[in-house]
């Protein structure tokens, strides 16, 4: 009950500061599987994707969260467990450990996802290279669909280091599907992932 509170606040939060306008463009919102893939500038593009889905949609879909920072303290833990239904992801890598085990035992078990290919958040106006992650989940879940996102403003809501946000209209643009093309590179692939992303800036 208490998690249900806390996201109601947050989700009317989330949409009082920014909006969170939610634009679909070449796919509608549809609730099959999916991997959701966006540009990366704030801890707030987890929440803004998440506001930005219908309700129904929210309910199936889990965002991806560092496990270093959003454990650091228990109320962080506490809101990606319980509110976000989170999937953590190790960014130390140890040993033998499959880095993406948690996220294929998500999909596994018919979650969909919501991933910053990136791995890290940017300042550029642009996305940095995407890692290997995506390509590897396509590669191993072929029938998932993929949906580029293009996540606007949020990055000036709450910049980097700042921890008062600053009421900005944002929004979410969601594009038309991509496909794991049949021997298809990874570079090949994750780069046209980007470009898929970067398409949505201007639209």
């Amino acid at each position: 009950m208490l998690a249900k509170l806390m996201g109601l606040f947050l989700l009317n939060l989330v949409r009082l500061l920014t909006g969170a306008q939610a634009r679909w463009y070449g796919c509608p919102p549809k609730a099959e599987q999916r991997i959701y893939f966006a540009n990366h500038q704030s801890h707030g593009d987890i929440v803004m994707i998440w506001a930005a889905l219908p309700e129904e949609l929210r309910a199936i879909t889990r965002p991806i969260a560092a496990k270093d920072y959003w454990t650091r303290t228990p109320l962080k833990q506490w809101i990606t467990t319980a509110v976000f239904n989170a999937v953590y992801v190790d960014r130390e890598r140890k040993g033998d450990e499959d880095p993406l085990q948690p996220l294929s035992d998500a999909l596994a078990s018919g979650d969909s996802l919501i991933l910053f290919p990136e791995g890290t958040r940017g300042n550029a106006e642009e996305p940095q290279p995407f890692k290997a992650g995506l390509y590897n989940l396509a590669l191993r879940f072929p029938n998932v669909v993929l949906v580029p996102a293009w996540i606007a403003n949020i990055q000036r809501v709450m910049p980097k280091g700042e921890v008062v946000p600053v009421p900005i209209l944002c929004s979410v643009t969601f594009g038309a599907p991509i496909r794991l093309e049949p021997g298809e590179e990874r570079r090949q692939f994750l780069d046209r992932a980007r470009q898929a992303v970067i398409a949505l800036r201007d639209i």
